[in-house]
C-alpha cells in the first residue's frame, strides 16, 4: 500500500527563504513511486496557491488540493460539520478570507466590521451582520476595535474557532506575535475558549488525510516540532519522522518521554529517504 506522507513546511521543506537541501527531491521521488504527499502548515496568512508556487519552484510534488493549511482545514471543517454557518467574521489576513470563501462562506473581515463600529457607533454583531462564527488567525493589522468586534459576536452566540494557537512565529528579524496571541486577546475579551483546528490539535491532520481519502492513522507525519508536529501525530495515532532540520535538536528530543517519542529521526534528506524506503517495502 502506498505511503501517506503529511509533510510540515517551514523547518522541513524550507527554512525561511532557503530550501532544506534535498528534501523536495525526496518527496518527488516518493510521489513518483505512488505515495500520497500532503502538506500541512499552521500558517494562517497565506492562500494555497502561494504554497503551490513556492513548492513547484523548489521541485516538490504539489497540487492545490494537497496543501492543507490551518485556514483551509478550518474552512473544510466548517463545511463538513457546520453547514449552517453561512457568514463568518474573520480576524486574519487575506489567505484566511479566501479559504473560507472557497467553500461558499460569506466572509466579513474584522477590519470592515471595526470601521463600521467606529463610523456608525454600533456594536460588533450589527457591524458584522450577525455572523454564525468567528475565525481568528494572524492579523497583521489588528486593532482594538477588531478585537471588540470579534468578542461582541462571540458573546452574541457565534462559534469561536482558532486556526491555531502558536504564540509566535519566526521572521528574518526575530519573532512576531502568532495567531495564539490574537486568539488569547479575543478569548479574554469574550470569556469563551475557542475550538482549535491547527497543530497540536488533531483536526488539521484529520482534514489533511481526508483530502486524499485516507485515514489519519495511516499517515507518516514528517515534521520538525515536538510540541506541534509530533504532538498532533500522536493525537491522531500516526507515526512521526522528526526532522532535525528545523526547531528541534537532538538534546531537546532526549527530553521527550519514551511513550511520546517519534517513530524515527532524520538529520537530513538522505536519512529521510532511507527511512521512507524501508517503510515502503
Amino acid at each position: 500500500m502506498s505511503l501517506l506522507l503529511l509533510v510540515d513546511l517551514d523547518g522541513v521543506v524550507y527554512r525561511g527563504d532557503d530550501p532544506v537541501p534535498g528534501v523536495a527531491a525526496v518527496l518527488m521521488a516518493r510521489a513518483n513511486a505512488g505515495d500520497d504527499v500532503v502538506y500541512v502548515t499552521n500558517n494562517s496568512m497565506h492562500y494555497r496557491a502561494d504554497y503551490v508556487t513556492r513548492l513547484t519552484e523548489l521541485g516538490a510534488p504539489v497540487t492545490q488540493d494537497r496543501v492543507i493549511s490551518a485556514p483551509r482545514a478550518t474552512a473544510l471543517w466548517l463545511q463538513e460539520h457546520h453547514p449552517e454557518v453561512r457568514r463568518v467574521l474573520a480576524v486574519g489576513a487575506g489567505g484566511l478570507d479566501r479559504e473560507l470563501r472557497d467553500v461558499g462562506i460569506e466572509v466579513v473581515n474584522a477590519g470592515f466590521a471595526a470601521d463600521r463600529m467606529g463610523r456608525e457607533g454600533i456594536d460588533g454583531v450589527a457591524a458584522a451582520g450577525a455572523p454564525q462564527a468567528v475565525v481568528a488567525g494572524v492579523d497583521p493589522q489588528l486593532t482594538y476595535l477588531r478585537i471588540a468586534a470579534a468578542a461582541d459576536c462571540i458573546r452574541g452566540g457565534a462559534r469561536f474557532i482558532a486556526t491555531n494557537r502558536d504564540p509566535v512565529y519566526p521572521v528574518e528579524r526575530g519573532l512576531r506575535p502568532g495567531a495564539g496571541s490574537i486568539v488569547s486577546a479575543i478569548e479574554v475579551a469574550s470569556g469563551v475558549t475557542p475550538l482549535v483546528i491547527g497543530k497540536p490539535e488533531p483536526l488539521l491532520m484529520e482534514q489533511a488525510a481526508h483530502a486524499v481519502r485516507r485515514d489519519p492513522t495511516e499517515a507518516i507525519v514528517i515534521g520538525d516540532g515536538i510540541g506541534t508536529d509530533l504532538a498532533a501525530a500522536n493525537a491522531v495515532g500516526a507515526r512521526t519522522i522528526l526532522m532535525l532540520t528545523g526547531v528541534t535538536s537532538r538534546e531537546a528530543l532526549g527530553a521527550v518521554p519514551e511513550s511520546d517519542a517519534p517513530f524515527a529521526v532524520a538529520a537530513d534528506a538522505a536519512e529521510l529517504a532511507a527511512i521512507l524506503e524501508r517503510l515502503a517495502r
